[in-house]
């Protein structure tokens, strides 16, 4: 992604305050550090995580690097409970002022491969919303969004690594954290909407790598959702998302085709896509 100058961002209303940006760092840990421009404000500064979701709060130092900026960081160690975050500066206890994002160096989480050795993933995305909502509208990315978090807190987490779409049905492979699997592990799709049986697949197992395929014709109209079943039926029930790589919103860049598919509920069109919150699943349409 191509930075946006910071001069170009307010250009619009010269007369406008502008807001402090911030930078962000993230690391393989599932660590977040943020560089917040000078507010020229006297007193204490702090940054402030608000969960758009509830009432949470999550507040930092921001203490000054020497070079005009100051400097906030979320280590991985410290819970930031799944959700949706917006940024804030606040000095010397006035009020809270909205960041806006500057540049963010997000090299850390391509490929990212966590240990599970604390029985749990975190996952902490900066982004901003206006951006990710213009590019699924079809639109140009909004240059005059603020900052936001994007978190999640998995424990177990059943991560999907990669897909196949046949010509009848998903094939998913992926890696589970924080559980062992056991030998007779399976997944099993839900219909959303509906009550009625759960549609189980069989797991091939290796190591903490699993695979296995939905068949489409199984699926009635709807929504399915997967989930994992690591530990087999006396198990967790984990559900399957894609969350180690640096989108924090998968719906408008990875985009399934649907395949044709006659079932017993008559001709449809099935195939993947991931949720709001990057979860995976299946939608069955009827033809026509």
């Amino acid at each position: 992604m191509t930075p946006v100058p910071r001069t170009a961002r307010h250009r619009a209303d010269p007369d406008a305050a502008v807001p402090p940006c911030a930078d962000c760092i993230t690391d393989s840990a599932g660590g977040l550090t943020f560089d917040v421009t000078e507010t020229g404000e006297p007193g204490a500064a702090l940054l402030v995580l608000r969960r758009r979701e509830g009432h949470e709060e999550v507040s930092l130092p921001l203490t000054p690097t020497g070079d005009g900026r100051l400097r906030a960081a979320l280590p991985s160690g410290v819970a930031l409970p799944e959700g949706r975050w917006d940024a804030y500066a606040q000095v010397a206890g006035g009020e809270p002022r909205r960041l806006a994002p500057g540049v963010n160096d997000l090299r850390s989480l391509v490929a990212r491969v966590p240990s599970g050795s604390l029985g749990h993933v975190a996952v902490r995305i900066p982004y901003s919303p206006k951006f990710s909502a213009s590019l699924e509208q079809g639109g140009p990315p909004s240059r005059h969004g603020n900052l936001s978090v994007r978190s999640w807190l998995r424990a177990p987490h059943a991560e999907a690594v990669e897909l196949y779409r046949g010509e009848r049905g998903l094939g998913v492979r992926g890696r589970v954290y924080g559980v062992p699997l056991a030998p007779d592990a399976y997944a099993e799709a839900g219909h959303r909407d509906a009550a009625g049986p759960l549609i189980r697949a069989e797991v091939a197992v290796e190591q903490a790598e699993f695979g296995f395929r939905v068949a489409y014709d199984a699926l009635r109209p709807g929504v399915w959702d997967l989930w994992l079943r690591p530990a087999g039926e006396g198990g967790p029930r984990v559900r399957i998302a894609r969350l180690l790589d640096a989108i924090a919103d998968k719906r408008p860049f990875l985009i399934h085709p649907r395949v044709p598919v006659k079932t017993l509920y008559g001709p449809v069109e099935a195939g993947p896509y991931y949720t709001r919150d990057n979860d995976l699943s299946v939608t069955v349409t009827a033809a026509g």
